[in-house]
């Protein structure tokens, strides 16, 4: 084996390593002998000083033909001396290189899906009902606008995870995240200019290369065991993100959207539209600044050859597996691998089954992601913007925990395989018993002429009469919905069907009280109400207990993501990872979260008790039946777990561990900071 200079010099690649089982003067009829040949594998690995990140030999390895027994080898694929630092094509200042590392990658990464949940999945569904008002939306409308970023992730997912695994990585990430950010621009653009409101596609364009390359990027480079807690980490930030999302975007929606003109509107009325674009513009200008480190970084991080290990094992598994062609270094790079790759994919019934798990998980999270503000906003009578505040704070413990726990777990029992699979199985069967909270709801507030008569009389189930004998007097217009809460505890279609006059004095809250409402009875007094402009404030005594049911379906549905992300990465060849978790994107996106939201914005909009009136036109939703929404979410709930659950059942049956996959060979390698950091023994298995 080539001798390394210690010293000042450093290394900048490193040898291939040889263990032949046959006598090594017979190699190739060379005079050459490598010490390394005559010394075992013990006495190798006590020899042997540590491997450096930026180590190189001092002569190239030669190509060499073993007679008998196939050699045993370990390839090392080498990194050149610009290839492996960071910094923008010559300009590699040596400051940069400190965040050269896995740990490095994964902060900007972060960032990164932590900007990308905050827009797509935080602001999106937080400012969902100011854009139904403002453009007169339906929910399936409003849904379809949130699934565009899935519709125009799956249009170029294929694409980018198969020519970008096993292209230059990080540039791909770097140009997804500007893309993004332009798209955040784009986003935000209605608000400036007249028309209808279109919703654009470049938020998926640009999201796509973070959840298929990024997570395959943080897996090559760091030890498998180590691996589930990279990527823990980076999904956490991404579910941090809509979190941020909706307490930043709720914040946004007490700002009128007209930013500086003055309204008559308050917060509580549902003619009130936030200034629900600012937070794209901020998230859009900061993608930009996150983008460029990200293009900086090189195609393999320094000491990432010390897990290239894997890929001679992989050949040689999958040679002697029968896929020659997939054993090819060349194999993938070409648009005419693609029906080959696709094939061995749908061979492999565990990667189908999980990508099918995923798809209904994806259809529930997205659908509630969506619309769970907007089912604590009629549950609670919330105004919009307490409900998004009140649903970040869901998210943040209960999402972020759940996903950090998840990869600790799998590291901390040493879970593979099927153990994995299992675990997942547990917690979806945990989240199903738990969604029993929608079984419960809180009673709709009492409404004159919607959800009551007026003066406490019965009315017809379905039936919407806001017309009285205490009203008859002013020519109310359905149009102008602006509910006003009664001293009787009963809530009006507005001041006008309140019977108030139009005048109106400033309350010690700031809120506009209306006097002498003719329909506004006091009980034990024959004088006229008065009404407060807003909602009634809801008394709901289970309010409590379903919002603890709530957290535990959110903390145990994400609690098994990553899980099923590192079941998914182990139950397929090493090769095909990144092109794997396109796939599986595509399916997920497919079958889960671009129907998810339009299915429940359907199903939200038959609990609708109250439609706007657009000039004879239907508008958008003003007043929903509880019982109904929860209703119709439990069985969409529980239809999503059920199947999930019989898909991991099914995926832990059929389990085989792949030939070429890595699970378990790096559980021997040395972690990429105890490498650097401390003097560790290289241990090779001898199988290898």
């Amino acid at each position: 084996m080539p001798q390394h200079v210690m010293g000042d010099k450093r290394f900048l690649s490193l040898p291939r390593l040889l263990f032949p089982s046959t006598s090594p003067g017979a190699e190739n009829g060379s005079d050459y002998t490598p010490p390394s040949s005559r010394a075992s594998p013990a006495s190798l690995r006590s020899a042997h000083s540590p491997l450096d990140s930026c180590s190189r030999p001092l002569c190239e390895p030669r190509a060499e033909k073993h007679s008998g027994q196939a050699a045993r080898e370990v390839q090392y694929v080498p990194a050149g001396p610009q290839g492996a630092l960071c910094g923008w094509r010559t300009f590699t200042p040596q400051c940069l290189q400190v965040f050269n590392t896995p740990k490095g990658f994964l902060i900007f990464l972060c960032a990164a899906s932590f900007l990308q949940g905050m827009t797509v999945n935080g602001f999106i569904n937080t400012v969902v009902t100011s854009i139904e008002r403002r453009f007169d939306l339906h929910s399936y409308q409003s849904g379809l606008i949130a699934s565009s970023y899935d519709i125009a992730a799956c249009l170029c997912l294929a694409f980018v995870s198969y020519f970008g695994g096993n292209g230059h990585k990080p540039r791909w990430l770097g140009w997804g995240v500007l893309i993004l950010g332009a798209g955040s621009l784009v986003f935000a653009l209605p608000h400036f200019t007249a028309g209808h409101y279109e919703a654009e596609l470049l938020h998926g364009v640009g999201a796509t290369p973070l959840y298929t390359l990024g997570v395959t990027y943080l897996d090559e480079n760091v030890k498998s065991s180590y691996s589930p807690i990279y990527i823990a980490i980076f999904y956490t930030a991404a579910i941090l993100g809509p979190a941020a999302g909706y307490l930043i975007g709720g914040a946004m929606l007490n700002v009128y959207t007209e930013v500086g003109q003055r309204t008559d509107l308050t917060t509580d009325s549902p003619l009130w539209v936030g200034a629900w674009w600012i937070g794209f513009l901020g998230a859009g200008t900061t993608a930009f600044l996150i983008a460029i480190p990200i293009l900086g970084y090189p195609r393999q991080l320094p000491g990432s050859q010390r897990y290239m290990v894997v890929s001679t094992a992989e050949a040689r598994r999958l040679k002697d597996g029968g896929h020659k062609a997939a054993s090819n270094p060349a194999f993938g790079k070409t648009v005419g691998d693609l029906p080959l790759s696709i094939w061995l994919l749908l061979r492999n019934p565990t990667f189908i089954l999980l990508c099918l798990a995923g798809a209904t998980e994806a259809t529930l999270i997205a659908g509630m992601s969506t619309f769970g503000p907007k089912f604590l906003e009629a549950q609670f009578s919330l105004s919009s913007s307490e409900a998004a505040t009140l649903f970040g704070y869901l998210v943040v413990p209960a999402g972020g925990g759940g996903t950090l726990l998840g990869g600790f777990l799998v590291n901390r029992f040493k879970l593979r395989g099927s153990g994995i699979i299992r675990f997942c199985l547990l917690c979806t069967l945990t989240s199903l018993l738990a969604f029993s909270a929608f079984l419960m709801h809180c009673p709709n507030m009492l409404m004159a002429g919607v959800t009551a008569g007026y003066g406490g009389s019965p009315l017809p189930k379905g039936h919407v009469d806001l017309k009285a004998a205490c009203n008859a007097a002013y020519c109310c217009q359905p149009e102008h919905y602006s509910p006003v809460c009664g001293s009787d505890g009963t809530m009006y279609y507005s001041p006008c069907y309140a019977g108030c006059p139009v005048a109106a004095r400033i309350g010690p809250g700031g809120q506009k009280v209306y006097g002498g409402c003719s329909c506004v009875l006091v009980k034990d007094s024959s004088g006229l109400g008065n009404a407060t402009a807003g909602k009634c404030t809801s008394t709901c005594q289970r309010k409590p207990f379903l919002l603890v049911l709530v957290f535990v379906v959110i903390i145990f549905t994400f609690l098994s993501s990553i899980p099923a992300l590192t079941a998914t990465l182990r139950c397929v060849c090493d090769r095909q990872r990144s092109f794997a978790l396109g796939i599986q994107w595509i399916v997920v996106r497919t079958l889960g979260s671009i129907p998810g939201p339009i299915a429940f914005g359907w199903v939200i909009d038959k609990a609708c008790l109250l439609w706007q009136d657009q000039c004879g036109r239907q508008g958008s939703c003003f007043v929903y039946q509880n019982a109904a929404m929860s209703r119709y979410l439990l069985i969409a709930g529980l239809t999503c777990k059920v199947l999930g659950f019989l898909f991991f059942a099914t995926a832990c049956f059929l389990y085989k561990s792949p030939l070429g996959s890595s699970d378990g060979l790096e559980a021997s390698l040395p972690s990429q900071s105890s490498a650097s950091d401390n003097p560790t023994e290289l241990q090779l298995q001898s199988d290898v």
